[in-house]
């Protein structure tokens, strides 16, 4: 079983080290468009201007037409670039610039966090020395009890 989960795994773990990184996103697009291109160029005898430009009016899903394969290898290629672009490589860019800016920039850092608790750990202590000379008893959770509801009678 974890021979056949070997593959995806693998593929999961790329897509999101190219994810993590805008240089490496845009470089491996840029690496699939020039693949792409000299294949197409290799499938259908295109000048490798013709096949650049086939490559990314393909991969942009814009489609013009003007260039369109006509071998089975060029039309398979085509297929998985557009499937590579649309299911890959788009939603990855997308998610990456969305991550960006959906940031909470009033999230405490780690150091902000341990200061508060070391604030709350010393505010703890205060109370139970104020609360010992007053003779009132906490709790188990460091806070006063209830109040004593108040005698009408």
């Amino acid at each position: 079983m974890n021979a056949l989960l070997f593959l995806p795994r693998r593929l999961y773990r790329v897509l999101v080290w190219l994810a993590n990184s805008p240089r490496k996103l845009l470089l491996s697009y840029a690496l699939l468009i020039v693949v792409c291109a000299v294949l197409y160029q290799q499938f259908e005898d295109r000048t490798f201007g013709d096949s650049v430009w086939w490559a990314v009016v393909t991969a942009s899903t814009v489609g013009y037409g003007d260039i369109s394969p006509q071998t089975w290898q060029a039309r398979l290629m085509a297929g998985i670039l557009i499937s590579a672009m649309v299911l890959l490589v788009i939603p990855l860019i997308t998610a990456h610039f969305a991550s960006k800016l959906i940031v909470n920039n009033d999230a405490f850092h780690h150091e902000e966090q341990e200061e508060l608790k070391e604030n709350l750990r010393m505010t703890r202590a205060l109370i139970e020395e104020m609360a010992a000379r007053q003779g009132i008893t906490l709790t188990s959770e460091g806070s006063a009890g209830p109040p004593a509801a108040p005698s009408d009678r």
